[in-house]
């Protein structure tokens, strides 16, 4: 303790670190385990067919791509505003 009664906390040593850090895995790994016991692979599958059936009928049902509008075309030899000038 220090002189005002607070504990000092002293920084980790390498191993320390190391063994927090495998502890901390360990935690992630049974957490996804857990929830990796919960899937369906069945189920999955088939949510994943009636999405993909669901997401075709939307692209199909959908209304023809409208036409781009045509933008003006260049001005011919005769509307230009400078002349031509040929390269020798």
């Amino acid at each position: 303790m220090d002189p005002n009664g607070n504990q000092i906390q002293l920084d980790p040593t390498e191993d320390e670190e190391i063994v927090a850090r495998v502890a901390a895995i360990d935690v992630a790994k049974d957490a996804l385990t857990r929830a990796y016991a919960k899937i369906n692979p069945a189920a999955v599958q088939r949510e994943i067919q009636a999405l993909t059936a669901e997401l075709l009928v939307l692209t199909t049902a959908k209304a023809a791509a409208r036409a781009k509008p045509t933008l003006p075309k260049r001005a011919s030899g005769s509307e230009a505003t400078t002349r031509a000038i040929r390269a020798s």
